[in-house]
């Protein structure tokens, strides 16, 4: 059954719709050609039942008078009691057992070979001494049967003839549907970038599947786009580390002094450890892409909240007060390392444009759970709060930090779980960024 269902797999389409259109055909055709063969065996027995029993009433009127058994036998005409033995003084009945019960009973049988077939039937009769006896009457039936055996040949012949002429139909049909599909098919491959395909007049199938192809090659271009910039401000970004890493290297080996050695190696640390930083951003924010993501398990938010304030306080001890704020537990399906780095992203960001404070609250929120750090600072223009979250986007570069990887890598793991993230203001005009998190399970 595999290799069937991979055979049939690998077949066209227009052959596939062709073979089943044809079997339904074949099908329903050889049922309609036995229906007919049954109708007409049916019209043939029920005219021939009907005669028989005509002349056997005849018969029995006459017995039912006083007329002789004797005389009325005939070859075709047999007087019988009612257990099948002859009282017309002729030889015994070529009937079996069951067929003389069944005769007697009023039923009709069919007796001999295809080359003898013959309808028997009784008529019950009362002489006038009140004895009943059968009157059995019987025709031969060869030319009917015949007749028959002709008529199936000929449905069947006319069956497949039909059914050939079906499939032919179902082959020139499907071919002369699919052929818009294969012209459209064959445009869209030859469609430069940037274009589109036409849109057919009727408002059916085709003018949808156009309609759909044409948003394909939209979010195509899209991506397109989208990578060549993506690409564009990463070499740009990456720019910037290598050439002061290699200037200070020059500098060093053209002007050795051991005075400025060991500045300039904390300059080229410092550089190589930006570097690293946006290499592994950008490595994440594939990931994200391409939807390589680690299983979902439930992850406790307070607790990992608490931990990344934890680290941010050991980095920088003279940073702006870190102040945590979760009335109840509250947990997110996702990953550790998911939730480690959303939100060591948020609160380094808060942290770098704080001016006293950040707060990182955690609020169960029924299906989800909100996870909103604020802080005092200058907050975000109304008309940036969505660009905040692109790639390489820093609105204030003079307060140094990251290469605008933060934000975007945040909206980029929390989105790829279902949740939302949103920037807004605070009342005193901070920054307030929001995460909304798909609670676990």
């Amino acid at each position: 059954m595999p290799g069937v269902r991979r055979w049939w797999a690998g077949r066209s389409l227009r052959l596939r719709i062709t073979i089943v259109v044809g079997v339904v055909a074949v099908g329903a055709l050889v049922a309609l050609s036995r229906l007919g063969v049954e109708l007409l065996y049916g019209t043939m027995i029920t005219a021939a039942d009907a005669e028989l029993r005509a002349d056997a009433q005849t018969v029995a009127a006459q017995l039912a008078v006083g007329a002789d058994p004797a005389d009325l036998r005939g070859a075709e005409v047999r007087i019988v009691d009612t257990t099948g033995t002859p009282v017309d003084g002729g030889p015994d009945l070529p009937l079996n057992g069951a067929q003389l019960r069944l005769v007697a009973g009023g039923d009709a049988v069919i007796s001999g070979d295809l080359r003898e077939l013959r309808r028997w039937l009784a008529v019950p009769a009362v002489t006038p001494d009140g004895t009943t006896r059968l009157v059995v009457v019987t025709a031969d039936i060869v030319g009917g049967a015949m007749l028959l055996a002709h008529a199936a040949v000929g449905f069947v012949v006319g069956a497949v003839a039909v059914a050939a002429v079906v499939v032919l139909a179902a082959w020139l049909a499907t071919r002369a549907a699919l052929r818009p599909v294969d012209r459209m098919r064959a445009a869209a491959a030859a469609l430069p970038p940037g274009e589109r395909l036409p849109l057919p007049s009727a408002d059916d199938e085709l003018r949808w599947l156009a309609e759909e192809i044409n948003l394909l090659l939209a979010r195509r271009d899209e991506a397109v786009a989208r990578l060549e910039r993506f690409t564009g401000d990463a070499a740009h970004e990456l720019r910037s580390p290598v050439a002061a890493i290699r200037a200070q290297a020059e500098v060093a080996v053209a002007h050795p002094d051991p005075e400025l050695a060991e500045e300039t190696l904390r300059a080229v640390a410092d550089e190589a450890a930006r570097l690293s930083t946006m290499l592994s951003d950008l490595l994440a924010l594939a990931r994200a892409d391409a939807g390589q993501r680690p299983p979902s398990e439930p992850v406790d938010l307070v607790a990992a909240a608490g931990a990344a304030i934890a680290r941010a306080d050991a980095t920088d001890l003279d940073a702006p007060v870190l102040e945590l704020v979760a009335p109840a537990p509250a947990r997110v399906g996702a990953s550790p390392s998911e939730v480690a780095l959303v939100l060591d992203n948020l609160v380094g960001n808060a942290r770098r444009y704080a001016r006293s404070f950040v707060r990182i609250s955690v609020l169960p929120a029924g299906r989800a759970v909100r996870l909103i750090v604020e802080d005092d600072g200058p907050g975000i223009p109304e008309a940036d709060r969505r660009r905040v979250f692109d790639r390489f986007v820093r609105l204030s570069p003079e307060a140094g930090g990251g290469a605008g990887l933060g934000l975007a890598l945040v909206a980029a793991l929390v989105r790829g779980r279902g949740g939302t993230v949103t920037a807004g203001a605070t009342a005193t005009g901070g920054a307030r960024v929001e995460v909304r998190w798909p609670a676990a399970r």
